[in-house]
């Protein structure tokens, strides 16, 4: 566990962890010293001579001194590495968190990375300030006092010896037990978090049709599965530990019999016997503690489990010898991908002009979003390529890509500030005046006035389509020469979505533009078009051409040409 916290931990604070270790040890050390001079001494004082108990009396109080010198230091330093430990945790984590590629998270690890950052990390904070002291004096006190046992009366000091390391056999299992029923709990507790945070997001969804939380089956499960859990661990633990704790008084009952057998055998003084009964307690304290603490410890450890997990998860790999693209072409060369063995792609191929507009259009799940991801790098491809400017996006610098392109997903999320903070997301450094120029580009010329505004959570005080133009926004505030629009009109109404066609056309005069979208009229001034569909680029070409060749896109394009006579009278 130690070890294990203090490779989370990093160098710069894994040594100062085992510094506090040596300086805990040492106070156990001298706890078990003040305890064994209380044997002569007591001897002393019950014995014929009084007198001659005070230099043991002068060595007992040195010992207990020392201890309290020790003990007031490590916990003075264990509190403060406490504090060190969850700002250590939570910086590694977070920088950690950026360099995962963006396939990665998913709503299941947002749940997991709440808990974390959330529970687990101050749990972890308690492993030096409150869990190190104890665990660390019951193991090493009681071994100072076995030893002082088969010193003073051999006899019942090798009882001793015999059973603490059936006490630890019954205590290692008792950990154990916690483990398994801690393990799935820890699973359960990451389902609810997931849940919660999607039934709270969902919420407009599911009062629109009248749902409640009982009604909203997938929370429910997750929590009565971590009930269930919760009902599990208590049915593992309590046996465990009540037994333990048994253990340890019949350690001490069995002493106090064996001695008292000896006395009035006259094989064994009534001060030795007295002697061996406060050492017999001594151990036998730590111990009872030891199954309490050392329960907490493996919690922790469940918990640093899963943050090594996140902490030690893959990372796309990056070039030793980043290169820079010599121009904004992108070429995707025999692309292949899946997720989890299942295909999506299967040898895509296509080019991407500079200052042109391409249109990627398909039937759902063909793997439109895919593409886009690809050339973000939230994945690499299982096979062919994807280059910016002749250069494999695998052997350039994040930071460099990520310059590059700039992109507006379906899914837009605005954090919790202005309006104008959000915008400027895109570019931290400009202007107010680039600012509104790019929110009236995207369409938000109402919202002019109200840039310094906030905007709420996620958004939440902007409509659908309005958070869907300041994604736009942001993106054309970056000036990046590779812009990506996912579904960018998907939300927003005819009269904005006219608006940002015309900063679509302008973008594609300066820009190398893909733009993915189920309203072919998005698309239809595209300089090519492409259909993806089976994994693959089934037509290619121009609005007119596609059309006269009667293939998937022509269906589409008559489908929707078809669907816009609909009216709605009454």
């Amino acid at each position: 566990m130690i070890r294990a916290l203090a490779t989370a931990l990093g160098p710069a604070h894994a040594a100062p962890l085992r510094r506090l270790l040596v300086l805990t040890a040492a106070a156990a050390a001298a706890q078990g010293l003040a305890y064994a001079l209380l044997v002569p001494l007591l001897y002393a004082v019950l014995g014929s001579r009084p007198a001659g108990a005070l230099p043991w009396l002068a060595a007992f109080a040195a010992a207990v001194a020392g201890y309290g010198a020790l003990t007031w230091s490590a916990q003075t330093r264990a509190f403060r590495l406490g504090s060190d430990v969850a700002r250590a945790l939570h910086h590694r984590l977070g920088e950690k968190i950026i360099e995962l590629p963006l396939g990665w998270f998913s709503p299941a690890r947002t749940g997991q990375l709440s808990r974390l950052a959330g529970q687990s990390v101050p749990q972890l904070m308690n492993v030096p300030a409150h869990l190190l002291r104890p665990v660390v004096t019951a193991a090493i006190t009681p071994a100072v006092v076995a030893v002082t046992l088969l010193v003073v009366e051999p006899r019942l000091g090798a009882a001793v010896a015999v059973t603490v390391p059936l006490l630890a056999v019954v205590l290692r299992a008792a950990d154990r037990a916690v483990a398994r029923a801690d393990a799935d709990r820890h699973r359960r507790a990451d389902e609810v978090a997931a849940r919660l945070v999607e039934f709270a997001q969902a919420q407009p969804v599911l009062r629109a049709y009248g749902r409640t939380a009982r009604e909203h089956r997938l929370l429910d499960d997750a929590l009565v599965a971590q009930a269930a859990a919760d009902r599990a661990m208590l049915r593992h633990v309590i046996p465990a530990l009540t037994g333990f704790g048994f253990a340890v008084r019949a350690l001490l009952g069995g002493v106090l019999l064996a001695g008292t057998n000896l006395v009035l055998g006259g094989s064994l003084d009534v001060p030795v016997l007295l002697a061996v009964l406060v050492l017999t307690v001594r151990l036998t304290e730590p111990l009872g503690t030891a199954a309490e603490y050392g329960a907490a410890l493996r919690l922790a450890n469940g918990r640093l489990s899963t943050l090594d997990d996140v902490l030690t998860a893959a990372t796309l790999p990056a070039p030793d010898q980043p290169r820079t693209p010599r121009s904004a072409e992108v070429v995707l060369d025999d692309v292949h991908f899946g997720y989890d063995g299942r295909p999506v792609l299967a040898g895509v191929s296509f080019t991407l002009p500079e200052r042109g507009m391409t249109a990627l259009v398909g039937p759902s799940g063909a793997g439109k979003s895919t593409v886009a991801r690809l050339l973000a790098r939230f994945w690499d491809v299982d096979a062919g390529a994807i280059r910016i400017g002749g250069v494999d996006v695998r052997q350039m610098a994040t930071a460099d890509l990520m310059s590059r392109v700039a992109f507006v997903f379906q899914d837009v999320y605005l954090f919790d500030g202005t309006l104008a903070g959000n915008i400027r997301l895109g570019r931290a450094d400009a202007t107010d005046e680039e600012v509104r120029a790019a929110a009236a580009a995207a369409g938000l010329g109402d919202l002019l006035d109200r840039l310094d505004d906030p905007v709420g959570e996620g958004g939440t005080a902007l409509s659908g389509g309005q958070r869907q133009r300041v994604s736009i926004a942001r993106a054309l505030l970056k000036n990046a020469p590779i812009v990506v629009l996912d579904e960018a009109t998907a939300a927003l109404d005819p009269e904005t979505a006219a608006a940002v066609q015309t900063a679509v056309h302008a973008l594609a005069r300066r820009t190398t533009l893909l733009v993915i979208a189920h309203r072919l009229e998005t698309v239809r001034a595209a300089d090519q078009i492409l259909v993806l569909r089976d994994g693959v680029i089934t037509e290619r070409g121009r609005h007119d051409d596609l059309v006269g060749a009667g293939g998937t896109y022509a269906s589409f394009w008559h489908d929707r040409t078809a669907a816009e006579g609909w009216r709605l009278v009454g």
